[in-house]
């Protein structure tokens, strides 16, 4: 009786601690992208996206934990199970969606080029003949640059880490760096180091490169993890709890999905 009652007790601790692993979601996620992603003075994640996911994992009855690693390896990392979805400012497009799946759409950021104020430059191939462009390694802004202006002649640059390309704007290395306009403004515009900057002509556009919009990206076939993220991304819509968190981190920034 004795052994079978340690049995019984070792396969009820078995089953409690798979079920306390499943509430778990693992975010991915590249801290170098503020207002979206980074990490404050005290080591700490702080974000749009950061306070978005620990919500979405609220209204799931989920515990969030993150991984950190670079924009590029989020996807690799999210195939290989190193977590369990990618949220990190990541585009829906059709390229994309060869390798993953997606949630439903939850926000939507505009791509601009940033550059020093008064420069003669506009986003488009012969705007930028003879300038170098610095782009987010493995971003959709680096997929529309190197398309629509790389193969008009003009330098595109690619950066583990967009601070890296805030560097070489600041230093003279590139003219401009294409990224999403909340970026932008967060993460240079704002910043004592953006003064004499700003953003150069409108936002660019071609919807089969940039996206339908902003999503949490998932394994190909992971239909129940899709089926709880969207129904708690659909509260936290339903909730004001996206329109609150986009008036905080992109104050004038519509950030609707059309």
């Amino acid at each position: 009786m004795k052994k079978l009652h340690a049995l019984g007790l070792a396969v009820g601790m078995l089953t409690t601690f798979s079920t306390l692993a499943a509430t778990e979601m693992r975010y991915g996620v590249e801290a170098e992208y503020p207002p979206f992603e980074s990490r404050n003075s005290s080591g700490e994640l702080e974000g749009f996206d950061i306070d978005l996911g620990n919500a979405v994992c609220e209204a799931a009855n989920l515990k969030c934990s993150w991984v950190e690693t670079s924009f590029d390896a989020l996807i690799p990392g999210l195939m290989s199970k190193k977590f369990d979805a990618i949220n990190s400012a990541m585009n829906i497009t059709e390229q994309r969606r060869k390798s993953i799946d997606f949630t439903q759409p939850i926000y939507r950021i505009p791509s601009q080029l940033v550059g020093k104020t008064g420069s003669v430059m506009e986003a488009t191939p012969a705007g930028l003949k003879g300038k170098t462009i610095g782009v987010l390694q493995g971003s959709i802004q680096e997929t529309y640059a190197k398309e629509h202006w790389e193969k008009q002649g003009v330098t595109v640059v690619s950066y583990k880490d967009q601070n890296m390309a805030w560097g070489d704007l600041l230093n003279g290395r590139i003219d401009a760096s294409l990224v999403m306009s909340a970026a932008g403004q967060a993460g240079f515009l704002s910043k004592p180091q953006g003064k004499g900057f700003g953003f150069i002509g409108k936002p660019v556009s071609d919807d089969t490169i940039l996206g339908s919009g902003i999503g949490f990206g998932l394994r190909k076939g992971d239909a129940e993890t899709k089926k709880q993220l969207d129904a708690a991304i659909e509260k936290v819509k339903a909730d004001g709890t996206v329109t609150t968190l986009a008036k905080k981190y992109f104050p004038g920034i519509d950030v609707s999905v059309k």
